[in-house]
């Protein structure tokens, strides 16, 4: 699938991928490390029904690297990519950094969206920075030695899926396209208590957490989903923090029927 760059109104280029069609738009954003392409594997599940746009956000993929990493400037971009496309108001997922930015976007922009799916995120998020990126050479002689070096280091949390997903090769070996600069400025950027923009807006929201993920434990996610009314929650079993990947049959089928539920764009419009 082509990637695509719009440009925000800081000048910031951003990439994504867009399944296209005529189908009801989706902004999917990743968490830290990651890359929006992939969210195709969700754009497969939901079908033609849904136009799905990933987004490289800032600091990944193929996006700018512009130094600032702070919440205003992740939530502007995502609003900027919205009225960029003129896609709003749309269904917004996110993963863990790309979670948190759907649901401070709900709260602070709600006429952009529509409804957002929250995966494996908190409300309270602690320190999740990783010293062992500075330790990581600028290039591995070999994928599986890429592959490797983050297994070890991600083992009982994450997937090395999402990690792989930003890749590449070149004259040098095999390397990330994310420096770990940005990444300790972005993990930085989201601690924080964020109850105020959690329970901030009133849209149709789902949940999803996994099971084994240390990140949203059972109760946080049961008052979170108590504090703000038309939330649902489900609880992927068996899966860690990258379910979206590791268990995407699931996630997909969670995703699809929460979907099914929310009013479409005419029926709010009657309302």
């Amino acid at each position: 699938m082509q990637t695509r760059q719009l440009s925000t109104r800081d000048n910031v280029r951003l990439a994504y991928v867009d399944t296209g069609g005529s189908g009801d738009p989706i902004l999917a954003l990743h968490g830290t490390f990651g890359r929006g392409r992939a969210w195709m594997t969700l754009a497969d599940r939901l079908g033609p029904a849904w136009r799905v746009i990933g987004l490289d956000q800032r600091g990944h993929g193929l996006s700018d690297e512009p130094g600032e990493y702070g919440r205003e400037a992740f939530l502007a971009d995502a609003a900027d990519a919205i009225e960029a496309l003129g896609i709003g108001p749309a269904v917004v997922v996110g993963h863990s950094l790309g979670a948190l930015n759907a649901y401070q976007l709900a709260a602070r922009r709600p006429d952009l969206v529509r409804a957002f799916v929250a995966v494996d995120v908190p409300v309270e998020v602690g320190d999740f920075t990783n010293p062992w990126l500075d330790e990581f050479p600028e290039r591995f002689p070999t994928l599986r030695a890429l592959q490797l070096a983050i297994g070890e280091k991600v083992r009982g949390f994450g997937s090395v899926d999402h990690f792989q997903e930003s890749a590449f090769e070149d004259e040098r070996g095999w390397g990330f396209h994310w420096r770990p600069a940005a990444m300790h400025a972005t993990k930085r950027g989201v601690i924080g208590t964020w109850w105020d923009d959690w329970t901030g807006s009133d849209q149709p929201a789902l949940l999803v957490r996994g099971g084994d993920s240390p990140v949203v434990p059972l109760d946080h996610a049961m008052e979170m989903i108590e504090r703000r009314p038309g939330t649902e929650l489900v609880t992927v079993d068996g899966a860690g923090h990258d379910l979206y990947l590791t268990h995407h049959q699931e996630f997909g089928d969670a995703v699809s029927a929460f979907l099914s539920r929310i009013p479409t764009p005419l029926d709010a419009v009657a309302s």
